[in-house]
């Protein structure tokens, strides 16, 4: 039989039961299946993520979207994992971090073609080294982020501490008060385990101390500022200040260790903020301060990372034109503002909606300092086994195995670079 012929009879059918109208590209739409990888912790909650895509299906109701969430420390060899073996999934949630790797081994597609005008003027000019490598895009930036400084203000108060601390030196200084006035015997609470976690405090610190990664491609981070943010860590720890449990803490662990009054000080990302002042959440809620982290004198007055994570098409997709309306969804202005209160939107006239700084206006003003200063982790393929690296050297260096200076420059050996 013609083809022409068997769709002709086709059509008759469709019409005969009842479906007058439908194209057969509606039919193929309706088959439509996207399924997309996001992390389950920190930032956007799982039930935000479920409830922006069932905001998307009911105005593309030809496109079903599968969710699947893992831990941040799982995300990215799921992503490279299913891309090797071929399939797996459509959209996929990346760290600021991975854009040179995925580039380079056609893990992300180049949607450089895909962003707007409008998109460009709109968006934050920080928010889009996110998904950038070689002068292109990866991927839109969906989650704006940094470490900011969180206080206990009803502890501070207690301690007889007016303001919270601007250097680094001031915050073990506050500690120390808090600790030798029997309120809190660890005050400080940190994501120090061998984890991708324990890089970003430890950048934190690098940026506040002037130090960097990389010099001309090669590891710098063993001498400088690099040597002086290690070697404050173990210092922080081995005084007693730093709760001991640190070296195993990830980002939710500081964040419960804090909500529970056991910390007068945490670093963390924007998504503590608010969980830490529900009721629901946290003991401490109402008395919660953020600040930016801290600086050092005469080099800083403030210190972040580049946190922030993007959506990207995966290279394996069949349906790239369908997972860009998802993503271009997903990251819109109207997407972002309704749901601010867990990560901070990348779209630049957002902090002047009444609706976006309701309720947050201290994390509000501390992000206008914070964002402004975000300090990047090294943009290069070979960024895993140089984080893995590091994450032995500082591991080492807590437990007292190394000292800090020996600890880095085997680092520095072991980076791959």
């Amino acid at each position: 039989m013609l083809k022409s012929t068997r769709i002709a009879l086709l059509s008759a059918n469709l019409i005969g039961a009842g479906f007058v109208g439908m194209s057969f590209a509606a039919q193929a739409h309706a088959e439509t299946t996207l399924n997309a990888l996001f992390m389950a912790q920190a930032a956007y909650s799982e039930a935000d993520v479920r409830a922006m895509t069932e905001a998307f299906t009911k105005v593309n109701p030809d496109i079903k979207v599968n969710l699947e969430f893992v831990p941040y420390e799982g995300l990215h060899d799921k992503t490279v994992l299913a891309q090797g073996s071929g399939g797996g999934y459509d959209v996929a949630l990346f760290d600021v971090i991975w854009p040179a790797e995925y580039a380079t081994n056609k893990v992300l597609v180049d949607v450089s073609g895909r962003i707007t005008d409008d998109m460009k003027k709109g968006v934050l000019p920080g928010a889009w080294t996110t998904v950038q490598y070689d002068s292109k895009y990866y991927g839109m930036p969906w989650i704006l982020d940094t470490k900011y400084l969180f206080y206990n203000k009803d502890i501070l108060q207690k301690a007889g501490i007016a303001t919270p601390p601007k250097t680094w030196d001031e915050l073990a200084t506050d500690a120390k008060i808090i600790k030798d006035k029997g309120l809190l015997a660890t005050p400080i609470a940190w994501s120090w385990s061998q984890a991708e976690a324990a890089i970003c405090d430890y950048a934190t610190l690098v940026s506040a101390y002037g130090g960097k990664f990389l010099d001309n491609g090669k590891p710098a981070f063993q001498s400088g500022g690099g040597l002086d943010a290690l070697k404050y860590m173990v210092a922080s720890y081995s005084s007693g200040l730093t709760n001991p449990n640190s070296k195993e803490f990830l980002e939710e662990d500081v964040r419960k260790v804090f909500e529970n009054g056991d910390a007068a000080f945490a670093l963390n990302w924007t998504y503590m903020y608010n969980l830490a002042n529900d009721p629901k959440e946290s003991k401490v809620a109402g008395k919660v301060g953020v600040v930016p982290a801290p600086g050092v004198a005469g080099k800083s007055e403030v210190s972040a990372v580049n946190g922030s994570m993007g959506l990207g098409i995966t290279a394996t997709s069949k349906h790239q034109d369908e997972a860009w309306k998802y993503i271009a969804f997903m990251t819109s202005q109207s997407v972002q503002n309704q749901y601010a209160k867990l990560s901070l939107p990348i779209w630049a006239t957002s902090y002047d909606d009444p609706a976006v700084t309701k309720d947050q206006e201290e994390l509000i003003g501390a992000a206008k300092h914070a964002l402004a200063a975000m300090f990047p982790r090294p943009s290069t393929p070979k960024y895993q086994e140089l984080s893995t690296a590091l994450q032995q050297a500082i591991q080492e260096s807590l437990l007292g195995q190394s000292s800090p200076d020996d600890a880095l420059k085997t680092a520095a050996k072991n980076s791959g670079l």
